[in-house]
């Protein structure tokens, strides 16, 4: 029984006949036992529709009420949508095509579903995280310097707080700045382009926090030395990606699968584009074989990432 709570008075209890109260406990584990059950009955394993990877066919990525569809090709798409829609339907489920969007590599600028006409974005938001057409890291590293240079601004006062101490200043800001710009960086794949930026954002936090004005002619080595950082922003995010690196590879699961897998198809011509593999490469200075040596034992594996972000070298 409920009952509906106005400003003026409470309504009479009626019956639920379907739902759960929001905020109810139970409510996440009904809706992904109905969506694990779509999926399942959709038969998406059997269509062969999806990401061909290593041998593996992956067709949907799925987390908490988020849900992304692969494919390598606009009819596959188009056909595992029509699936799960008829599929969803049939739990009393409407698949809104309003809210849907597409993002493809291949340049597709109209995408219809039964005479539904579904937006094709450039880029999309995910779990945080903007993800671009074009695959690069760019954009997004911008987008979080940003928001980590609003999150600098609203701590102006303290930063001019000539009572409060360096020292607590340089906690304040790896506790509620850097994060802000470091959040999903372990998928980063960071070029000399990004690396120079996330660099230029370091210094420019690090000279608000002296209080040293851009007119100031002072040099990053005198800002740094005054300062005596431990790491740089950039090392910090080395480290992050090796952890996880670490982490990903001790496990046999779908991240591994993903990460050391190749994909079918064919490379367009040109220059090959610096893959996430070639960063963990380039910043150990050590190949897939040694690396895999390495992570076995938990300890020395710390041991070496510590070792390799401490003498990350400035650009």
């Amino acid at each position: 029984m409920a009952t509906v709570r106005t400003d003026h008075r409470d309504t009479e209890y009626f019956k639920l006949e379907r739902g759960v109260r929001q905020g109810f406990i139970l409510s996440p584990y009904l809706f992904n036992l109905y969506t694990e059950y779509i999926i399942r009955k959709t038969g998406l394993e059997e269509m062969e529709e999806g990401i061909h990877i290593d041998g593996r066919i992956i067709s949907n990525l799925r987390y908490a009420d988020d849900t992304t569809l692969l494919s390598d090709c606009k009819t596959g798409l188009e056909s595992i949508i029509l699936k799960i829609k008829e599929e969803s339907k049939k739990c009393g489920l409407n698949l809104n095509l309003n809210k849907t969007r597409i993002l493809t590599t291949t340049g597709d600028k109209i995408f219809e579903i039964e005479g539904n006409r579904i937006e094709v974005v450039q880029n999309y938001i995910l779990l945080g995280a903007r993800i671009d057409e074009d695959g690069k890291c760019l954009e997004e590293v911008k987008r979080r310097i940003a928001i980590g240079k609003k999150a600098m601004t609203k701590l102006d006062k303290v930063m001019k707080d000539r009572d409060i101490s360096r020292e607590t200043k340089i906690r304040l800001v790896k506790a509620l700045v850097f994060p802000t710009v470091t959040y999903g960086c372990e998928s980063w794949t960071l070029r000399k382009e990004e690396r120079k930026k996330i660099e230029a954002f370091e210094m420019w936090v690090r000279r608000k926090m002296l209080r040293v004005p851009w007119t100031a002619k002072r040099t990053n080595a005198s800002i740094l030395e005054q300062i005596k950082p431990e790491l740089s922003l950039e090392a910090v995010i080395c480290r992050l990606k090796l952890t996880y690196f670490g982490h990903v590879m001790r496990k046999n699961g779908l991240e591994k699968q993903l990460m050391l897998g190749k994909i079918r198809g064919e490379r367009g011509m040109g220059r090959p584009r610096m893959k996430w593999m070639d960063g963990v490469k380039e910043a150990t200075r050590k190949s897939l074989e040694v690396l895999r040596q390495l992570i076995e034992d938990q300890s020395s594996w710390r041991t070496f990432v510590h070792n390799v972000t401490k003498s990350r070298p400035q650009l």
